[in-house]
């Protein structure tokens, strides 16, 4: 049984696939505390595989699934991730904190490592190679990534509800990319669209 914060369809938001219609599955727990998190980590519902499954699948259109938090690496293994492939037939991703190792048979790995982060220290990040390094921006000296294995590297500003925080984190962001062009904005474009 997991621990499910939410099943829901929409576009992936963020990253090398921003904008493709996803299925995401929001597991409810984590091993850090960031100060910016998102999810509601007290609520969830526990599910079975094939609860989730059967969820997944009201989206039969829906190309990719999104495994992400909380951090489903707490929780998931290659049986969990082959059982979804079989029963699905969608391309599995993950977007995980990096502290712990992810299942081989993933299709995609998006890491977002948290270090340097109030809250993000609680464990180092241990994953050292990912299709897609996606990094919430605020500031932090980005050589600390570099032996991190990716074929894409994205910076995200710091989302803050505080429009004057928001306006300084996306122009600082802007201004690493400009300076770094090994890296690639990534927007958080389900914010932008008013969508899930």
């Amino acid at each position: 049984m997991f621990k499910i914060n939410e099943i829901f369809h929409s576009l992936q938001g963020e990253g090398f696939h921003t904008g493709t219609p996803a299925v995401f599955v929001r597991f409810s727990g984590c091993n850090l505390h960031c100060a910016f998190c998102d999810t509601q980590h007290q609520t969830g519902t526990l599910m079975s595989t094939q609860a989730i499954i059967n969820e997944i699948n009201k989206y039969p259109k829906a190309p990719l699934i999104v495994l992400t938090g909380g951090e489903p690496s707490l929780f998931i293994d290659e049986a969990f991730v082959a059982e979804l492939r079989i029963k699905t037939c969608k391309y599995i991703t993950i977007e995980t904190n990096g502290t712990r190792p992810v299942p081989d048979n993933l299709d995609w790995v998006t890491l977002s490592p948290k270090t340097g982060f109030d809250g993000g220290d609680a464990e180092p990040c241990v994953l050292k190679q990912c299709d897609e390094l996606k990094v919430v921006y605020l500031g932090q000296d980005l050589k600390q990534y570099e032996g991190i294995k990716a074929s894409h590297r994205f910076l995200q500003p710091c989302y803050s509800d505080d429009e004057t925080v928001r306006q300084a984190n996306m122009k600082a962001c802007v201004e690493a990319v400009m300076s770094n062009p090994g890296w690639r904005l990534s927007l958080q474009t389900h914010r932008i669209l008013s969508i899930r």
